[in-house]
């Protein structure tokens, strides 16, 4: 696998944000020069405060829906809000993001000659009807549904992705990102780990939508930091890659595990499910396996361990 050379000059869009701040510090202590860029629409200085010091870091204040103009090797393109509630509160700015982010990114790597990553996302199958989703199923996505412009945008960033390397020949990777959670989430993005952690914390009622037996995978945020490294820095596969933990649970598991891991007494009570909700979702990482020698390490419960850990000093606070 090609390792990056020190010194290598990487920006970040949505570098403030969960995964986002997450790589610029793997990044800064492999000695490379990391560009954070963020509009600070989700994303969070407090989650960075601790990078702002390093020489080898900077922070740019900027929308990536307007060309930005620098000095690049790599391009790891994450700028987007990413949990429901973040996505559908003004979808037009989501979809602005992903496809006109895609765009400038996109043109800013055709003219650096630089490699550009998309953070592309498991809802780009939508509500599937395979399972588990390999990269080679081409989804089942609600085109005007409260979710699409999250899905659709996604998908349209992809196309750009695949239309710029045919016909510019932009040095491009693909990665299709199953849940992730771990410390630096937002306590109000609405996912379903932080508000199961939250909820139980606070002891107020958990929340459940449906019946609780739709499932999800959970990846541990290091374990998809690790991944993402992995696809930017080798050169057999452009992607898409799905990058996940196949390991399935039911929501309903999740909460109890959740309940059980903080002491909690609070109650789960039921809310009708939201629209275009997937049912199952599950990533087939045959190919992280094989080209990327990748999969996850950490198990769900020491994930939650260290996750609840953080958001117990958040509330704290």
């Amino acid at each position: 696998m090609k390792r990056p050379y020190k010194n290598e000059s990487v920006l970040i869009t949505g570098g403030a944000g969960f995964l986002g701040s997450h790589l610029g510090e793997r990044l800064i202590k492999e000695g490379q020069e990391v560009l954070c860029v963020d509009n600070f629409y989700t994303g969070n200085k407090a989650n960075i405060s601790h990078l702002l010091i390093n020489a080898r870091f900077e922070l740019i204040r900027h929308d990536i829906w307007i060309p930005l103009y620098v000095e690049v090797d790599h391009i790891y393109n994450l700028a987007c809000p990413a949990s429901p509630i973040q996505y559908q509160s003004n979808p037009i700015a989501t979809t602005k993001t992903s496809v006109l982010g895609a765009i400038n990114m996109l043109g800013l790597a055709k003219r650096r000659k630089a490699r550009v990553l998309q953070a592309s996302t498991s809802e780009v199958y939508g509500d599937p009807q395979m399972h588990p989703q390999p990269e080679s199923y081409w989804g089942h996505v609600n085109t005007v549904g409260p979710r699409a412009c999250y899905d659709e945008g996604k998908r349209c960033a992809e196309t750009l992705f695949f239309d710029y390397h045919r016909q510019a020949r932009v040095d491009i990777r693909v990665i299709r990102i199953f849940n992730t959670y771990g410390p630096r989430m937002h306590p109000n993005d609405g996912r379903v780990v932080s508000n199961f952690i939250i909820q139980a914390l606070k002891g107020e009622p958990v929340t459940l939508y449906g019946d609780g037996l739709q499932t999800r995978s959970f990846c541990y945020v290091d374990d998809l930091i690790e991944g993402m490294v992995r696809m930017m820095n080798q050169d057999v596969e452009i992607g898409p890659i799905n990058l996940g933990n196949p390991e399935e649970f039911t929501i309903r598991e999740l909460a109890e595990t959740i309940l059980r891991l903080t002491g909690s007494r609070s109650e789960l009570v039921f809310r009708p499910l939201p629209k275009d909700d997937p049912k199952q979702r599950q990533p087939d990482i045959t190919k992280a396996e094989n080209i990327l020698n990748w999969t996850p390490k950490v198990t769900l419960e020491d994930g939650l361990k260290e996750t609840i850990t953080y958001f117990r000093k958040v509330l704290s606070q």
